[in-house]
């Protein structure tokens, strides 16, 4: 039995608590326990989901095999290296560190320790976004000209240290490089701060060069509702999806199809698939690499918004 804990529970971190409890009621994994700085939050949780509570979660070292990481991205690199180099597998959640430099020695560490290491990219998990997939290998579209994301809402206020080309934007960075099986080149960004009280970007649009494609994405934390919407322009049509609904619909010159998704919870086919890595030693659908390149973007995103010209990517 797979032992796992989950660090930080907060908005994300419960909803990984609550999932490893259903897994665990199907004798898939044993939640062994959660832990967080907030230890009457931790208590609160472990009591819901029948486990125990931490106040350090260094508590779990040496009970766990596998551990999700929800704390504030800022607190991403020490938490992850702790476990790393104590021989437990870890899912970081988006993204995976503050800095190119902390994902890079993430990254390192788990190959040194030979663990898993997998990056909370869900919108990988969404089934509109793998039936999209298939949907492009197959060419049902013809050949891809443009992707278009608008990724906007509300600020929740758990986030604090990050602003919303890093929270968000990664997010889709992530997907349209999924969907094309290529690596952004170039990134030309525009943003800035309105009603943050710390100056971070609240509002961004990117511009990402995969050499043959463009993408582009919108983003923001004004937006009084959630969107989160694609969509994918090629040569014969035109494929529209919906996150948050799990719709996909494709346009030709004929036909208006809208493709049979089975809905499903993206964080649960998340946690299922690196509950399956950790055991199986697989290679996580999102590893370190790939989360470490959408992070690249996205801070790239932030200097050419500063120096407002387009930024290569070297390296990736």
């Amino acid at each position: 039995m797979l032992r796992v804990g989950v660090v930080g529970v907060g908005n994300m971190g419960f909803h990984h608590a609550r999932i490893y409890s259903e897994l665990a009621k199907e004798g898939k994994v044993e939640l062994v326990g959660v832990a967080d700085a907030n230890f009457e939050r931790a208590k609160e949780i472990a009591s819901k989901f029948n486990t125990k509570a931490f106040s350090d979660y260094k508590g779990l070292i040496g009970r766990v095999d596998a551990v999700s990481i929800a704390v504030p991205t800022s607190l991403h690199r020490q938490v992850a290296l702790d476990f790393i180099e104590n021989g437990v597998s870890v899912l970081v959640e988006k993204p995976i560190a503050e800095s190119i430099e902390s994902a890079q020695e993430i990254i390192r560490a788990a190959r040194k320790n030979n663990v898993t290491l997998m990056v909370g990219h869900v919108e990988r998990f969404n089934p509109a976004v793998l039936k999209l997939k298939e949907v492009l290998d197959e060419n049902l579209i013809g050949q891809i000209v443009t992707l278009t994301a608008k990724r906007v809402g509300p600020l929740p206020p758990q986030i604090k240290d990050v602003g919303v080309i890093i929270d968000l934007a990664v997010h889709d960075i992530d997907v349209m490089s999924f969907l094309l099986g290529r690596s952004v080149r170039k990134v030309y960004a525009k943003a800035g701060s309105v009603k943050n009280s710390l100056g971070l970007d609240d509002y961004g649009i990117l511009m990402l060069d995969f050499e043959i494609v463009t993408g582009i994405v919108e983003t923001n934390r004004l937006t009084p509702h959630k969107v989160r919407t694609l969509t994918v322009v090629g040569t014969e049509g035109i494929a529209e999806l919906d996150y948050i609904t799990q719709k996909l619909v494709l346009y030709d010159h004929e036909w208006v199809r809208e493709a049979k998704v089975q809905f499903k919870e993206p964080l649960r086919n998340e946690l299922e698939h690196f509950v399956e890595c950790v055991k199986k030693k697989k290679k996580p659908l999102v590893s370190g690499e790939e989360g470490l390149h959408a992070l690249m973007v996205a801070i790239k995103a932030l200097e050419s918004a500063n120096k407002n010209e387009p930024v290569e990517l070297t390296g990736i």
